[in-house]
């Protein structure tokens, strides 16, 4: 059966580095439209957190790789939760700050010195203000974080980052926040077209592949690189974190020597994990733990820097139209007043209000509010 809309159980990525985005009121109705309630920020953009006030749909709100040596700093990191979080709080679910994107990426060990430091005074700084069951802290990982990522059974961290991910485990450990893992299959099938089977990649019907070690069969990459982390948190001494798919997804455009980036085998990668994600899938490891998954990305960014690939992550185009077919229309208002013409609405609001006794200023302070909402 073709799916109308995404569903509650997908989550999905938000960026905004772009300069031809609809506005975050708009967004708001598309992503309800499609019956989404989960959505990833990279920031704690205030525009979009007042837009989605009283929508029930569900933030994880981020702490860029340039704030992590401020929320170090006790005082620093409360002006920025008393500020950028908590007015939000009481009409906008904010459940998740991650402290930092992939910081084990960067080679800069500042940076990785200061990661578990700031994850700890963010959440202490929650604690203090009584908000620490309301949002939970964590930080993002990209897969490279594994030395091995196959067989999945031994799947372990890179033996450079030991020190700094025992104490990260011990603190998801002590806090029950997840750890979250941006995977990719995509990148192992750009990489080695010619050893990485497409349909393995593409949840489409494949031999698989077995685990010697455990004798479970893999369909699918993700799977099998979802479990190599649960094995490589195992192997550090913890059986208590569950691990999340912070950002997963396929481009449907890429550079000629971008193997695999094509409408067709995005709309396949994102469509089949759509259904194994309604279906409640676990992997093959943690058949009872249903997949918790947000897909990269709700929009084309035309201004993201690199190969061409990463400007078309998008399920959508900025107007709302899909890029490619995955069984969900959504709806997004049309545009009918520009922001540059907020400010001559603001005027002709003031001069209603004079109007006010009258019915008539009434009828055309509606009508300007209505239109207004999807500016």
């Amino acid at each position: 059966s073709s799916v109308q809309t995404l569903g509650l159980e997908v989550g999905i990525n938000y960026g905004q580095i772009a300069n031809n985005l609809p506005s975050p009121a708009r967004v708001s109705y598309l992503l309800r439209s499609l019956n989404i309630s989960r959505v990833k920020l990279y920031d704690a953009d205030p525009n979009v957190l007042l837009a989605f006030a009283n929508t029930n749909v569900e933030f994880i709100i981020g702490l860029g790789n340039e704030y992590l040596q401020n929320m170090t700093d006790p005082i620093k990191a409360q002006n920025w939760i008393q500020q950028r979080v908590q007015p939000y709080l009481t009409r906008t679910k904010i459940t998740c700050i991650t402290v930092g994107n992939e910081v084990y990426k960067t080679y800069d060990h500042q940076l990785w010195s200061n990661l578990l430091p700031a994850m700890q005074t963010v959440y202490n700084t929650l604690v203090n203000l009584g908000l620490d069951k309301q949002v939970t802290v964590t930080t993002a990982h990209s897969l490279d974080i594994l030395s091995v990522s196959f067989p999945p059974s031994v799947g372990a961290f890179r033996q450079d980052l030991g020190e700094y991910l025992h104490g990260i485990l011990n603190f998801h450990a002590q806090v029950k926040s997840p750890f979250l893992i941006n995977a990719y299959p995509y990148f192992a099938y750009k990489d080695k077209p010619n050893e990485v089977p497409l349909n393995y990649v593409l949840f489409q019907p494949n031999q698989g592949t077995m685990d010697p070690n455990t004798n479970l069969k893999y369909d699918n990459m993700l799977f099998a690189q979802i479990d190599a982390v649960y094995s490589a948190i195992k192997a550090m001494g913890h059986t208590d974190i569950e691990v999340r798919i912070s950002e997963t997804g396929w481009p449907s455009r890429g550079d000629e020597n971008e193997v695999g980036a094509t409408p067709e085998n995005a709309g396949l990668y994102n469509g089949n994990l759509l259904r194994r994600i309604e279906e409640k899938q676990g992997t093959p490891a943690k058949p009872n733990v249903p997949i918790d998954i947000y897909v990269f990305a709700l929009f084309n960014e035309n201004q993201k820097p690199g190969p061409t690939s990463e400007r078309n992550y998008g399920l959508f185009y900025p107007d709302g139209t899909p890029v490619y077919n995955i069984g969900v229309q959504g709806y997004l208002p049309e545009l009918i007043y520009s922001s540059a013409t907020t400010n001559n609405v603001r005027k002709a609001f003031l001069g209603i209000l004079y109007l006010q006794s009258s019915g008539l200023g009434y009828s055309i302070l509606n009508l300007l509010l209505k239109r207004c909402e999807f500016g």
